[in-house]
């Protein structure tokens, strides 16, 4: 019986491993059809892949209906350099990103009324540039205004599988990423929210 990480590797997939390994970006199962061919279980052979490569320095993963090879999490303190980020997000583009990401589809009203600022323009094309968000149609209302939502790009960097994978409040408080104006908001909203419930009765 094989242990995790021996899983042996037929022909169909090592084309899969060559052509994700010579990708410049995350691939679908079709985009790896169109190089190995149709005849052949890509499916099985990734399946296979991610069991191979289980436990080692580099790891095959699913981000968003799209496989790519990324270094073991846990190793990532061994390639950390010191560098600028020429990514690094303001608060309002930080928030911005939350929004979108929570309620997507979303428009650009809607991220206003959530965050009770205006967001520039600018805010929203800094996110598009980085690839993590895209528009996504219009909604159907007068002035049919445009929507955004998140890319699989934003998926593969934060590390997610799909949105479902993002975290909720309790997991962002006990991480200490609420920050006291949130905190106190959000106790605000919950005694308004009581206030509210003791006037009906």
């Amino acid at each position: 019986m094989n242990s995790p990480g021996d899983t042996p590797i037929d022909e169909v997939g090592r084309a899969v491993e060559a052509v994700l390994f010579a990708a410049e970006q995350p691939l679908t199962l079709a985009d790896i059809r169109a190089y190995v061919g149709d005849r052949f279980d890509v499916a099985a052979a990734l399946a296979a892949l991610a069991d191979h490569y289980s436990g080692r320095g580099i790891e095959l993963v699913e981000r968003g209906g799209r496989w790519h090879f990324q270094t073991a999490p846990d190793l990532a303190n061994f390639l950390r350099r010191d560098r600028e980020d020429s990514r690094k997000l303001s608060r309002a583009g930080i928030e911005t990103l939350a929004i979108i990401a929570y309620h997507e589809p979303v428009t650009r009203a809607e991220i206003e009324s959530i965050r009770g600022v205006q967001i520039s323009k600018g805010t929203l094309d800094v996110l598009m540039e980085a690839g993590w968000i895209r528009p996504a149609g219009r909604r159907e209302v007068p002035g049919r205004p445009l929507t955004f939502a998140t890319t699989a790009e934003f998926l593969t960097h934060f590390g997610l599988a799909s949105r479902r994978d993002l975290p909720g409040i309790d997991d962002l408080r006990a991480a200490g990423l609420l920050d006291p104006v949130d905190l106190a908001f959000e106790a605000a909203q919950g005694e308004e929210v009581m206030e509210t419930s003791d006037e009906r009765d």
